[in-house]
């Protein structure tokens, strides 16, 4: 006990914030050995999704919260992983027969290519600062949404075969039709599995946890505080501004791919602005720089809304309530002061006690 008390903020919070992860799992594994009073067919559909939504929330966070930087193209990240990954997870179907690796194999794929898409955007965009930022972020995530909307893709033995445009791809009788331009891409197979979510968030965590206790997190932050003074003491801040939006961007296409092998069927529209800002609501109302309160608030908020279906007519009045009623909590100064009063109180009984 004296040990963990001993142990830097940071550490302990890296560590709590594993435990609730491990935990939760653990617990809705066990609930899901009981055939009823278990886990329940609405929330057993909404386990993937939730994962891929907590480190969607948790890669929006490392810009957001820790960069500094406003982003509303997120969900363009995500499409291009979702899309790229399942259709790297569908071309492998027949040589890797092993599910979780060929999830493993679509997960890096797509996060890679998402990171690449992440540097191009980020070479001329993470010169801008504030408002100019978000809405060229904004821009790029309704660009993608409107370029794989008219992507045609298609595999057999000849290779690849990509049209634009025109659904005309030339496969032959044993092709398979990888992205159907509007009607996207339909899973013969869904491999993702809440096991799979859950090891990717506990990656996403260890790599954000790992790069924030750096000293590149260290320069990050500092050059998110001020840029003036990071610059003027040798800080690149376009560097580090950049590691921090591609690390956050190859998460996201991660993320993506995990949601699209755990769906029958998706399409562009399902990555637009309004999943954008979703994802930037769990990153706010889980606190900035707070990665325990993305998860919970990423987790609590996508299972809300079908918590609330039975009341079809009020379903949305009460979630904007509840919305609104938690930015108001996380956001009071005078009850975090009454918060840190009372931790003050308790530490200085306890050092009185040892005295």
């Amino acid at each position: 006990m004296n040990r963990i008390l001993q142990m830097k903020k940071s550490t302990r919070s890296s560590l709590f914030t594993y435990g609730l992860v491990i935990g939760a799992y653990l617990i809705i594994q066990l609930l899901r050995t009981f055939r009823e009073g278990g886990v329940g067919s609405v929330l057993e559909g909404q386990l993937v999704p939730i994962c891929a939504y907590v480190t969607m929330a948790l890669a929006l966070n490392l810009v957001v919260g820790v960069s500094g930087e406003l982003s509303l193209g997120h969900a363009g990240f995500m499409s291009i992983g979702a899309f790229a990954g399942c259709s790297v997870a569908a071309a492998l179907q027949n040589s890797v027969e092993m599910e979780p690796l060929r999830l493993a194999l679509a997960m890096v794929l797509g996060g890679v290519i998402a990171g690449i898409f992440g540097f191009l955007i980020g070479v001329p965009v993470l010169r801008l600062n504030g408002d100019y930022l978000a809405i060229v972020t904004l821009a790029f995530g309704e660009i993608i949404k409107s370029l794989v909307t008219n992507v045609y893709l298609g595999v057999d033995e000849n290779g690849l075969h990509f049209s634009f445009l025109s659904d005309n791809t030339n496969l032959s009788e044993t092709g398979v039709e990888l992205i159907r331009g509007p009607v996207g891409v339909t899973n013969s197979a869904r491999i993702a599995t809440f096991t799979a979510g859950v090891v990717l968030v506990l990656v996403a965590l260890f790599v954000i946890f790992n790069l924030v206790n750096s000293r590149t997190g260290r320069a990050i932050m500092a050059a998110r505080d001020n840029r003036i003074a990071a610059e003027s003491v040798g800080i690149s801040v376009t560097k580090y501004k950049m590691i921090a939006f591609v690390t956050s961007a190859v998460l996201a296409g991660a993320a993506g791919t995990l949601y699209g092998c755990g769906q029958v069927t998706f399409t562009a529209t399902k990555f637009d602005f309004n999943t954008s800002i979703l994802i930037l609501v769990f990153v706010v109302l889980g606190g900035l720089g707070n990665m325990w309160g993305s998860v919970i608030a990423a987790a609590a908020l996508t299972i809300l809304p079908e918590a609330l279906r039975q009341f079809a007519d009020y379903r949305m009045l009460v979630y904007a309530i509840v919305l609104i009623l938690v930015m108001l909590a996380t956001n009071n100064p005078t009850l975090w002061n009454f918060i840190a009063r009372v931790r003050e109180e308790r530490q200085e009984k306890k050092e009185g006690a040892k005295q």
